[in-house]
């Protein structure tokens, strides 16, 4: 049943695999940006379809993670320190106006609440892993859960193509990328493909400042308890940033580290590519055609005003 779901009736099973298969090495290529690979995704899944569907939701989520850490081994402490705090008041910002406008939104295109609220802390947090995150703190259904991850992935592919073409033309500096990207972009893997396009030294500083917003999913969590009257039970907590900043202290202050570090992130940034281009995949009709009017006008008005918001803050203050 599944294989039926997830390919064209007229298309062989192993040919799909061969098609998918030769279409993701293809992503290792040196040539090929993420942005690229995102679409070659999108356009296999309208197409010839994944026949690994139940499986490549895994894959991306330990390749994104490692991806992340080998990212660490080209970065510097004290540089990540200061990105860090000049991301710090603009995230505590961003993050509070994003759950109370998508609150608000919600209420107002009579969005259901759970519903309104996973593309809420997605927005605000981190995309993808937030909503995974907050979903089974507030019990929410897997209609709900899909309908906001549909909406969230929609959005984030969008991002890795605007982003760096609207940073140009505003000619917003690697610094003001970098931060911005970080704050507006919801899922980490768009984030890093959108400032490594940008520049080197957007893609330290957004790869900084995104993962430290990542760890807002912690309080976020515990207001939710709150606002839907539920037990805290188990949040998931991401690890992966611990190993991560361990990767770019050894880079910092390990020689062995440093002489490695270029091919570690160089890995990484493949990692990356076949990252998005699983993602894309996984952006079927049938998920996009699940998403709804009401849910996806919210994620796309609470998406434009926090990034308008954050880019003139920004343009101001740096």
């Amino acid at each position: 049943m599944q294989q039926e779901k997830t390919r064209p009736v007229w298309l062989p099973d192993n040919a799909s695999k061969i098609i998918f298969l030769t279409a993701a090495a293809i992503t290792l290529l040196p040539v090929v940006q993420p942005p690229v690979a995102l679409l070659l995704g999108f356009a296999l899944a309208q197409t010839s379809g994944n026949p690994f569907q139940t499986v490549t939701p895994r894959i991306t989520h330990w390749l994104l993670q490692l991806s992340i850490i080998g990212m660490g081994f080209g970065m510097n402490v004290h540089s990540a320190l200061k990105a860090g705090r000049e991301g710090f008041v603009f995230t505590i910002a961003a993050i509070t106006a994003t759950l109370l406008t998508g609150a608000v939104l919600g209420k107002l295109l009579g969005v259901d609440k759970k519903t309104a609220h996973l593309i809420s802390c997605g927005t605000a947090i981190c995309g993808g892993s937030a909503i995974a995150a907050i979903a089974p703190v507030m019990k929410a259904g897997e209609k709900q859960i899909s309908v906001a991850l549909g909406i969230i992935f929609l959005l984030n592919a969008l991002a890795l193509f605007i982003f760096p073409a609207a940073g140009h033309l505003l000619h917003l500096s690697q610094q003001q990328f970098g931060l911005w990207s970080a704050i507006a972009i919801h899922d980490t893997s768009s984030v890093i493909g959108a400032a490594n396009k940008y520049g080197e030294e957007a893609l330290q500083i957004a790869t900084t400042v995104k993962l430290s917003r990542a760890l807002w999913i912690i309080p976020v969590a515990f207001i939710t308890t709150l606002l839907f009257k539920t037990d805290a039970g188990k949040i998931k907590i991401p690890w992966f940033i611990a190993i991560f900043v361990a990767a770019m202290l050894l880079n910092t202050w390990v020689p062995l580290f440093q002489q490695a570090g270029p091919l570690l992130v160089k890995s990484a940034k493949t990692g990356l590519s076949l990252t998005l281009f699983l993602i894309g995949t996984n952006l079927s009709r049938e998920a996009l055609q699940g998403i709804g009017r009401k849910p996806l006008l919210q994620g796309v008005l609470l998406w434009v005003l926090i990034s308008t918001g954050t880019l003139v803050a920004i343009c101001a203050l740096v």
